[in-house]
């Protein structure tokens, strides 16, 4: 890893574990093993440092779900293979826990990155959902919302999972929202995947 990548990692690491005003200049040199003249060559200050540290958890963030909203399976198979994904939830999500940050949201290039972020996510789940209507696999009046509601219940499972230590609140919240979806399922749907696979 070069010294730029270890700039932006670190960055990474600190503003997940520490927030931006804790994500000092002095820190992310110590943590990426870089001298001050490395830090500045490049990048022009913690601003653009950070900018490119969210932007880089923001297209993480996305990858991984594309991973599995484009796997082969139901609907209800990939968002449960989604919601039930290995986290480390007494973290938070490195990108939720941004939108709690007053210094990121105030700045509109790094609130940016979560933004889109976020919308995306919710737009895929709703094209899921919708693909599910679709399709007859489930019986869903408005997927927008119920996108919109998937993701708040996520991250909301975060902030629970962190108020009480355990990481087994996620799980559960994970477990009561896919109970919702599977009673949303059509009974008359097949059994098999698009592709033909149960």
């Amino acid at each position: 890893m070069d010294t730029r990548e270890k700039l932006i990692e670190s960055t990474r690491e600190l503003l997940w574990e520490r927030g931006y005003v804790g994500t000092s200049p002095k820190a992310i040199q110590e943590r990426s093993g870089a001298g001050q003249g490395s830090m500045y060559h490049h990048f022009s200050g913690k601003p653009e440092l950070a900018l490119a540290a969210i932007t880089r958890s923001a297209e993480d963030m996305r990858e991984r779900a594309n991973a599995e909203f484009t796997a082969r399976g139901t609907v209800l198979a990939r968002i449960t293979a989604y919601l039930r994904r290995e986290r480390e939830v007494l973290k938070g999500c490195p990108v939720g826990r941004l939108t709690q940050d007053p210094e990121v949201m105030a700045d509109p290039a790094l609130r940016r990155p979560v933004e889109e972020t976020f919308a995306w996510v919710t737009t895929r789940l709703s094209s899921l959902l919708a693909e599910g209507v679709r399709t007859g696999e489930l019986t869903i009046p408005d997927p927008a919302a119920t996108a919109t509601a998937l993701v708040a219940v996520v991250q909301g499972g975060y902030v629970l999972a962190r108020a009480e230590g355990s990481a087994q609140v996620h799980a559960r919240a994970m477990d009561g929202i896919l109970a919702l979806l599977a009673a949303a399922k059509n009974p008359a749907a097949a059994t098999t995947d698009p592709e033909g696979k149960s």
